[in-house]
């Protein structure tokens, strides 16, 4: 009985240690995106302050008065620059860069490589799963060998052919020979994440639907997608991010600004508010809100793609 109780004070002590070192590590990996949260939110003269101060709070006989707190939005009122228009829904019209062009530019590089990313990825992560063909096997490897090129090494090369597509082809387009660069990248890792969904599948209810008088096809779109549906959003969903943070591809191989993705707005807003950091805290706040938001809604779907690529990739 005694050793049993010294088995089970033992593992508490245990539980105990690695949740005081799992909360360590959650307060350093939040401390600077609460910095962050904290200058977007303060005035220039209290960021610049020596020494410097966490909370702006500060009257020359307190050190803390929470009804002498100088919180400002100046960041975000310079980011969204609101300006009145008589033809806007709510009186006035956001004009800033960064919410006019920079950010729906990567809402659409990032939903239209992510949905194709998805399609692509689910006919080949079925082909390899249900069907033993020749070169099964080598093909397999060199695409996860694919993988472990990375897409710094091919900038050179995808340099140039940006600019000799831009002399030759009258009908290209930046924007969409990034999205093929971005394709080209992703997809490779998310066969071998369909493919480790696929191959959870069960074959034998693919086989009841053909007994059943479906089609090939017919039991592919109705029987085995529909199961798999978690593991193609899984593919979408970080496909969707990865493209979302992806910074010096589409800066080298986008031509125009007006092309530029988000991360080239927040360089843009680095070059000319180097000084103004609540400014820069603002700017970094606005991007990273949607995939924070978008994370908290499909958490368990990630953590369910990096399982799968993960143990059966």
């Amino acid at each position: 009985m005694a050793k049993k109780n010294v088995h089970i004070t033992r593992r508490d002590r245990n539980l105990k240690l690695v949740n005081i070192a799992l909360l360590v590590v959650t307060l350093i990996s939040i401390l600077p995106i609460a910095t962050t949260i904290l200058i977007s939110f303060k005035e220039q003269a209290d960021i610049t302050r020596k020494p410097p101060i966490i909370f702006p709070c500060d009257t020359p006989t307190k050190s803390f008065d929470i009804t002498a707190c100088r919180w400002a939005v100046e960041g975000y009122q310079r980011v969204f620059a609101p300006k009145p228009s008589e033809t806007a829904l709510l009186g006035f019209e956001l004009t800033g860069n960064l919410i006019r062009i920079y950010i729906p530019n990567t809402i659409m590089y990032a939903f239209f490589t992510a949905l194709l990313v998805m399609l692509l990825a689910s006919f080949s992560g079925f082909a390899f799963s249900r069907y033993d063909f020749r070169g099964h096997n080598a093909l397999l490897t060199a695409i996860y060998a694919v993988t472990g090129v990375p897409l710094l090494t091919n900038l050179l090369a995808l340099y140039q052919m940006t600019i000799n597509m831009r002399k030759n082809l009258p009908f290209y387009d930046d924007r969409m020979f990034l999205i093929f660069v971005y394709i080209g990248f992703f997809l490779p890792i998310s066969v071998w994440i369909t493919k480790g969904f696929f191959d959870a599948i069960p074959r034998e209810l693919e086989e009841s639907a053909l007994i059943e008088g479906c089609s090939p096809i017919g039991a592919l779109f109705r029987v085995t997608m529909p199961l798999a549906t978690p593991g193609l959003i899984s593919v979408f969903l970080l496909t969707f991010v990865n493209v979302w943070n992806e910074f010096i591809v589409a800066y080298l191989l986008i031509n125009k600004n007006e092309f530029k993705p988000a991360m080239f707005g927040l360089y843009d807003f680095l070059s000319q508010n180097i000084i103004n950091l609540q400014v820069l805290a603002a700017a970094c706040i606005i991007i990273a809100s949607p995939m924070v938001i978008l994370f908290l809604f499909t958490r368990k779907t990630f953590f369910k793609a990096m399982v799968e690529g993960a143990v059966k990739g």
